[in-house]
């Protein structure tokens, strides 16, 4: 270190002074031995740095832990490298594609040559060999190598795939770790050394073109996950069993919600009966609760002229992704199958003048867009090529973008509320304020955008984080990052600062100073696509789902055929309370019938036999629960209108 000093901002705002060229883990140390036993990686100016690399300048440092998501991928980075060095110690001379960590750990493409990768055999040796090398706590040590000394080591290692990715590399930037008597080249960073990693798992194996090419060789990507806990490699493992049993996929064909056709086509959904009336459901429910916060509805069209979406920019960015143009027989328009609401709503913003009394117009629409995704990315209702947004669309002046953003939280707090999603933490995406010129509008128009986003957010004790540069190119946004029952994360709710379409569409309302003036346009989807928001729900509540929400709120279950029209009577009283259910008049025995309930996740059941037709009553079980009782039917009604209430936590 040098006699210079610099200063550090930690991420509470504190100050700290230390001499140029300290580390991460040198401050980590100054403040305690336990924080530095922990720390994986350093964020110094939003770029993560080994926790070795010096900081010769003033700067802004956040230590990582695993904690941190970008600690965490720094862990599954070097935990690549880790797997890579196991792999050439079990199979020397084999060469190396890429190894980057993902959402759920990492993976590496490996070729193996004239080898064979036994995964029956090979994954246990690989995962142990893995831990072996672990213990010995080997540093990752960072080296900067000019080009040319980098295409000598691999042409001598004979590695093709590292030399053709040296050639997109600029000398001057190119970087070698090392690790035990592992080399590769990598841009880093990495955790201090092996010995954090404590539990190891190879997940999968298969195949990979190079670089994504199906005319390269086709190379083994293997997929690994490893924890610095035992403990928490256990309970990943169970919560991935889970998962499968809660799989979207397969709980939507068993409840018969949802169903796929090659007919029909790729990623385009068939919504079955049940899988309607749950839709329903969720539409009816945010129909009301926007109709109470000021809402209109409007509806568009399925298909928009070209030039529609040309004004938009949204031909410009997807167009050749997207579904190919419609040409008409008649004339020369072509027209699209619609990749968003928003610029239809805008034209229907144009249909008369507007004032500044009259703002903020909040329009809402269920509206069905279309989307061209790779068949490889099709994935269930999570990924898919038409799907129903409940979109929604607010033009308000910048004086009333805090209250319109407070607002929107509102409904999406409710939304959350009435669904059981409790834990999330809601992102606030604003501009780089180092590279401004990417994005569109003026200064004071995004500062006070960003301190309405800021302030609304913080007015309604959220749990945020912040992300600089992470604002869309048209403005500031906030995303409501929600983990389900398993502790996944998935984005649910998004609200949106738009400058850049009112100036497109030319939008305007006449001021109180009789000018003209541009309105802001706020972008809003509580659940983003229905498709998906089921899909998530589905493997959130594992197809149990709120006694509100369910298709099939209730099945009676006659004892015998003699007590048939006596539960058709029943079921008639409950569908005049508007509770939606069936008879099951199959010529079973009761406890056959109570199992085949149970599998379908009907919330209740109601008994039909001598007693209950001479009692006018029901014996009633609950899903999960067993019996609870016997309730005539003014009873059956209140109590199941009190579980109602307590399925949507009011």
């Amino acid at each position: 270190m040098s006699d210079k000093q610099i200063k550090i901002t930690l991420p509470d705002g504190t100050v700290k002074e230390y001499p140029s060229g300290v580390t991460g883990m040198d401050i980590a140390m100054s403040i305690s031995e336990g924080l530095a036993r922990n720390v994986l990686a350093a964020k110094v100016n939003g770029e993560v740095w080994d926790a070795s690399r010096k900081i010769t300048d003033d700067a802004t440092v956040q230590l990582l832990t695993w904690n941190d998501k970008d600690g965490k991928s720094t862990f599954w980075h070097s935990s690549a490298h880790l797997m890579a060095e196991a792999l050439e110690s079990l199979f020397p001379g084999i060469k190396f594609g890429i190894g980057p960590a993902i959402d759920t750990g990492f993976y590496y493409d490996v070729d193996f040559g004239d080898q064979e990768f036994d995964p029956l055999n090979d994954i246990p040796r690989l995962e142990n060999k893995m831990i072996e090398l672990a213990r010995e706590k080997s540093e990752y040590q960072r080296q900067e190598i000019d080009k040319k000394s980098a295409i000598e080591y691999f042409k001598e290692k004979g590695d093709e795939y590292k030399l053709e990715l040296l050639e997109d590399l600029e000398d001057g930037s190119i970087t070698f770790y090392h690790q035990g008597n592992f080399t590769d080249l990598c841009r880093g960073p990495h955790i201090p050394n092996t010995g954090f990693v404590k539990a190891a798992k190879i997940l999968n194996v298969a195949g990979a073109y190079w670089r994504g090419d199906e005319t390269r060789k086709q190379l083994t990507r293997l997929y690994g996950v490893t924890f610095p806990k035992q403990k928490e490699l256990t309970e990943y493992l169970h919560l991935l069993e889970e998962a499968k049993k809660r799989d979207h996929r397969k709980l939507g064909k068993e409840l018969e919600l949802f169903a796929f056709s090659e007919k029909v086509g790729q990623g385009l959904p068939l919504w079955l009966p049940k899988g309607t009336m749950l839709r329903e459901r969720l539409v009816d429910f945010l129909k009301k609760a926007q109709l109470k916060a000021g809402y209109e509805a409007v509806i568009t069209p399925h298909i928009g002229n070209k030039e529609l979406y040309i004004t938009s920019g949204h031909y410009e960015k997807y167009g050749k992704d997207s579904f190919q143009p419609i040409k008409v027989p008649d004339d020369n328009d072509e027209f699209l199958l619609k990749p968003m609401n928003c610029p239809h709503h805008c034209e229907i913003y144009k249909t008369r003048p507007r004032s500044y009394k009259e703002l903020p117009v909040r329009m809402a629409e269920f509206g069905t867009v279309y989307r061209y995704e790779q068949s490889g990315e099709l994935h269930g209702l999570t990924r898919v090529r038409g799907f129903t947004q409940d979109d929604a669309h607010i033009f308000c002046r910048p004086d009333q973008v805090k209250d319109e953003f407070k607002k929107v939280i509102d409904l999406v707090l409710y939304v959350f509320n009435s669904l059981g999603f409790e834990n999330f933490t809601a992102q606030i995406s604003l501009r780089d304020p180092d590279n401004k010129s990417k994005y569109i509008g003026d200064d004071k128009n995004w500062e006070i955008a960003e301190q309405a986003i800021i302030e609304a957010a913080e007015e309604k004790g959220l749990n945020t984080v912040t992300e600089l540069g992470e604002a869309a190119f048209y403005g500031p946004k906030l995303d409501f990052m929600v983990k389900d029952a398993l502790q996944r994360s998935w984005q649910l709710g998004t609200i949106q600062v738009d400058y850049n379409l009112p100036e497109r569409f030319e939008l305007e309302y006449v001021g109180s100073d009789n000018q003209k003036h541009r309105p802001v346009m706020i972008h809003r989807a509580p659940f983003g696509s229905l498709e998906r928001f089921v899909a998530i729900l589905i493997e959130h509540c594992a197809g149990d789902f709120p006694l509100w929400l369910s298709p099939e709120q209730f099945i009676i279950l006659p004892i015998s055929e003699k007590f048939a029209d006596y539960a058709n009577e029943l079921l008639r009283y409950l569908e005049e309370h508007n509770l939606t259910g069936s008879v099951d008049h199959r010529d079973e025995k009761i406890g056959r019938k109570i199992r085949d309930a149970e599998v379908k996740k009907i919330p209740f059941m109601f008994i039909a036999g001598e007693k209950e037709k001479e009692n006018s009553t029901a014996s009633v079980r609950k899903h999960k629960e067993g019996d609870i009782g016997s309730f005539n039917h003014e009873r059956l009604i209140e109590f199941l209108n009190k579980e109602m209430h307590k399925s949507m936590n009011l």
